[in-house]
């Protein structure tokens, strides 16, 4: 991990994972309302996807559908559930190099069409576990999970948002993590922590 000079970040280890203190101290929670999801639409790559969502998707894609636009829907029809970033990992697919494939807008809001099939009990699948973990991003080295905080200017309404409701981002994050890791690697990661 590249840290700016003078920075030191704190880790706690648990099982084959190594989490970034900022994950432990950090206060956030998302504020769509003043953000209007961005995160959805910004950036220069889809959002990170493992190998087996990719299959997920394309089983599912029929229920999901419905809930995309119909750019949406034509852009994966021709290309694909999936792309690849600049690195050659798998993202989900960009229009236009914008807006994730499967977004949708209520009002000036960006939303997730998998996300909204799923509250609709179309698919047991609730999203990309990258998008669900965000702004927790985590990379791989020596065997382990490395959990870091994703710091873009575009959540800073959630850093206020966390601070003012004094939200925790690994409780923000808190059913996305226990879906990665199972219960007991939750409770190992917060107990004694407020």
């Amino acid at each position: 991990m590249n840290l700016p000079a003078g920075r030191c970040i704190k880790m706690i280890i648990i099982d084959h994972t190594i989490v970034s203190d900022e994950v432990m101290k950090l206060r956030f929670a998302c504020n769509i309302h003043a953000c209007h999801g961005a995160c959805c639409v910004e950036g220069d790559a889809g959002a990170p996807l493992e190998s087996d969502e990719v299959a997920t998707l394309a089983d599912y894609l029929p229920a999901i559908e419905p809930f995309m636009t119909p750019e949406g829907v034509s852009h994966i029809r021709k290309n694909g559930v999936f792309d690849y970033d600049p690195e050659g990992q798998l993202v989900t697919p960009l229009i236009h190099d914008k807006e994730c494939a499967f977004v949708f807008f209520e009002g000036e809001n960006a939303r997730c069409a998998i996300e909204k099939a799923y509250l609709e009990n179309k698919i047991p699948f609730r999203k990309p576990l990258s998008c669900h973990l965000y702004p927790i991003r985590i990379s791989r080295a020596n065997g382990y999970d490395l959990l870091n905080y994703h710091a873009w200017y575009i959540c800073s309404c959630a850093l206020t948002n966390g601070k003012k409701n004094d939200i925790r981002l690994c409780r923000f994050v808190k059913e996305a993590l226990i879906r990665k890791y199972g219960e007991k690697w939750y409770r190992k990661l917060t107990s004694g922590r407020n």
